[in-house]
C-alpha cells in the first residue's frame, strides 16, 4: 500500500470517526469485484463477503438504534423505519458523503461506466465498511458508528423512501393471508453494468416483472407495479 493510498484511508477514517487496527481490512471493504476480476495475481479479495456480513450487522445496529429512540412505536412502525434507513438510496447517500474521491477501487470497465456514482455500488460498499468495522472493533464499535451516522437521519430517510415491498407484504397478508414470492429470472450485462429482472407472484395469481440495477431495486419495481394493479382493482370494484 503506497503513501497516496494510506492518505486516502486516513481521510476516510477521520470521516468515519473510527480508526482501524487492520488497514488491509478497510482496503478490502473498498475493493469492488470488477477490479479483482481484472487482476492476474490472486492476492486481491473483493468486498462481496463483507457486504453480505455488513447487511446483517447494519440491520441489527439500526434495529437497536430505533428500538431505543422510539420507545412508543409498534413493530410495524419500527420495521418501516429500519427499511427506510437500510434502503439503497439512503446508504448510497451516506457512502458518497464519507468516501474520499479515489477511495473505491474499481475495475476499468466499472470506472468508465460511472461506477463511483452508482447507488448499488455505493450502498454495497457502505455495508462492507460496516462489516469491516464489526470485524475490526466488534459489535460495540459498529453500534457506535451507526448511531453517529444515522442519528440525525432517521426521520429524513423515512420521508425520502417508499418501501413498496413492505407495503405489498402487508396488503397480501391482510387480504390473502399469504405473502408474495420473488424470483430472480435474469441477470444481463457485464459486471460493471448489470441489469436484474425479477418476477413477482401474488397469492391471487397476478404476476409482475421488475427491472433494476440491483436485485433489491428490481424487487421494489415489481412490488410497485403490483400495488398499482391492486389500486386499480379497488377503484373498479
Amino acid at each position: 500500500m503506497n503513501e497516496d493510498r494510506r492518505a486516502i484511508l486516513e481521510e476516510l477514517q477521520k470521516r468515519l470517526g473510527y480508526w482501524f487496527q487492520n488497514q488491509e481490512l478497510l482496503n478490502m471493504a473498498l475493493t469492488h469485484r470488477s477490479f479483482v476480476s481484472e487482476q492476474t495475481e490472486k492476492k486481491w479479495e473483493d468486498n462481496e463477503r463483507l457486504e453480505f456480513l455488513g447487511d446483517a450487522v447494519l440491520s441489527l445496529c439500526i434495529a437497536n438504534l430505533i428500538y431505543n429512540r422510539f420507545p412508543h412505536e409498534d413493530e410495524g412502525q419500527l420495521s418501516k423505519r429500519r427499511a427506510a434507513c437500510v434502503n439503497e438510496k439512503c446508504l448510497a447517500r451516506l457512502a458518497k458523503s464519507l468516501l474520499p474521491g479515489e477511495a473505491l477501487i474499481l475495475g476499468k470497465g466499472e470506472e468508465m461506466s460511472g461506477g463511483r456514482e452508482k447507488n448499488s455500488v455505493l450502498a454495497n460498499t457502505f455495508e462492507a465498511l460496516i462489516a469491516a468495522v464489526y470485524l475490526d472493533g466488534g459489535l460495540g464499535a459498529s453500534i457506535s458508528l451507526v448511531e453517529r451516522l444515522f442519528g440525525d437521519l432517521l426521520d429524513r430517510c423515512l420521508g425520502d423512501y417508499c418501501d413498496y415491498k413492505s407495503l405489498l407484504q402487508e396488503k397480501c397478508q391482510n387480504k390473502f393471508h399469504s405473502l408474495p414470492r420473488y424470483n430472480l429470472i435474469q441477470v444481463q450485462g457485464p459486471d460493471h453494468n448489470r441489469t436484474f429482472t425479477v418476477n413477482l407472484h401474488m397469492p391471487c395469481g397476478v404476476v409482475t416483472q421488475g427491472i433494476g440495477k440491483s436485485r433489491k431495486e428490481a424487487e421494489q419495481d415489481a412490488a410497485k407495479k403490483a400495488l398499482s394493479i391492486i389500486e386499480d382493482e379497488q377503484k373498479e370494484a
